[in-house]
């Protein structure tokens, strides 16, 4: 058997988007973005809504994209369509090995360095039981998706709901209350005086919300799975793009409400919890804490969902490695389990980088959450150029003005990539998988 089940309906997808997208960037990115802009909140503000215009826009594009390529990955879908079967095989390859995969990986140590702070563990970034942890949460995220797609599913959907209760508590309850303390008035002062001297650095900015913003096309990978998806699933990455900006503006701008912008920058990371704090009371900063948790795991959830089906995609095109095998599906779970299988190796050895990483068993590795995000804008970008090139039959707005939108964004984040000193480096190892991955492409296969 080699076709996968059509077993999610709309709002599964759109948990899919809001449900990736919303994970721990959200709640570590905002004092990052004050701090690159030098406390400027207006700057902070233009940074964020640049991030989403370009994933917005961006979304606004693949939904045309999907409502005319339906096969069995989209991203790899539409650049094959764009740009042949090579492309198409190089990208399934790079976003398998490169950028699902040790995305994976972080937010499995993610999920257990909160879960070790929620227990009160000092300092658990690096302990034991925080790397023990993360692979028994990788692996369960595995077993979940692989045997139980329709439950994993269904736990994707329940941390979106669960995950969006903090947020609008903070932002709404700290809104109101930097409305009538006069904090959030002074923090705009403050900016507004602060405009054109210290002028911030946007771009490198605009690049750490492209990390919080980032998830909201992984739900075009399970296209073929979604049901009526070509009606589906553009409203999907509309409906949740959306919803994913006003949450994060309104969360941000309830931090504003509590904090000046400079204690926000001094705190750091610890922003957060101060701030739910003064607003709840001191049980709150453990609460919001639990709340981080389930919202990585419904993050890790979702691209452990996608990373099982990109080897299936390959191999279902008769590409990758050992496609006859990775290509079947298991006829009781409807679920490609050799592919899923392949998929957590590859996890799990990233997951062994990580921990050499930040042992500094062979040095101090590059970082693996921001720079794999700019190279996959990258080629949304050129995506973006085949969309106005051949899409003749939209109107003038759709067929050009939507594109450069999310190409202006794209452009800023690539900007801001481009000067990352890890970039060369990056470069150089990715070219190096890409030509390593060309061993088992096939040129004379054809899909199934």
């Amino acid at each position: 058997m080699n076709g996968l089940e059509k077993k999610y309906g709309l709002f599964t997808a759109i948990a899919m988007v809001v449900g990736v997208v919303i994970g721990s960037g959200v709640f570590f990115k905002a004092d990052d973005v004050l701090t690159m802009t030098d406390g400027n909140l207006i700057l902070a503000l233009v940074a964020w809504a640049t991030g989403a215009f370009s994933m917005i826009f961006g979304a606004l594009v693949f939904a045309e994209f999907a409502q005319r390529i339906e096969k069995a990955n989209g991203i790899v879908d539409y650049t094959e369509a764009a740009y042949g079967k090579k492309a198409g095989y190089l990208v399934g390859w790079f976003n398998w090995i490169l950028y699902f995969s040790p995305l994976s990986a972080i937010l499995a140590w993610v999920s257990a360095m909160y879960t070790m702070i929620l227990m009160g563990r000092d300092n658990p970034a690096n302990s034991t039981a925080t790397w023990m942890l993360a692979a028994a949460y990788m692996l369960l995220a595995y077993v979940l998706n692989s045997f139980a797609p329709k439950i994993a599913g269904n736990f994707q959907v329940g941390t979106t709901l669960i995950k969006l209760i903090p947020l609008f508590a903070v932002g709404i309850v700290g809104i109101i209350s930097g409305i009538f303390s006069g904090v959030t008035i002074d923090n705009f002062t403050t900016a507004a005086m602060t405009v054109g001297s210290k002028g911030g650095t946007l771009a490198s900015a605009v690049v750490a919300t492209a990390f919080a913003y980032e998830g909201w096309i992984i739900a075009i990978t399970i296209n073929n799975e979604i049901k009526d998806s070509k009606k589906n699933l553009p409203k999907a990455l509309t409906v949740g793009t959306f919803i994913v900006f006003l949450v994060y503006i309104m969360y941000f701008m309830g931090i504003a409400g509590v904090l000046p912008t400079d204690q926000i920058v001094a705190e750091g990371d610890n922003a957060v919890s101060i701030a739910a704090s003064m607003l709840f009371g001191t049980m709150a900063a453990s609460i919001l804490t639990g709340f981080v948790v389930i919202s990585c795991l419904g993050t890790l959830n979702g691209l452990v969902l996608s990373n099982i089906r990109l080897p299936y995609s390959l191999a279902i095109r008769g590409q990758g490695p050992l496609p006859g095998k990775l290509s079947v599906v298991n006829e009781a779970v409807h679920m490609p389990l050799r592919a899923a299988m392949f998929s957590a190796v590859v996890s799990f050895l990233y997951l062994g980088l990580w921990y050499a990483s930040l042992n500094e068993l062979f040095g101090r590795f590059i970082g693996l959450d921001e720079i794999p995000i700019v190279m996959v804008y990258g080629l949304y970008f050129m995506l973006y150029i085949w969309y106005m090139r051949n899409f003749k039959d939209l109107s003038f707005g759709k067929r050009f003005i939507k594109p450069a939108f999310a190409m202006l964004g794209a452009l800023i984040i690539l900007y801001g990539g481009i000067t990352n000193p890890s970039i060369g480096l990056y470069l150089l190892i990715s070219l190096g998988v890409l030509v390593f991955g060309l061993i088992f492409y096939n040129s004379d296969a054809k899909a199934d």
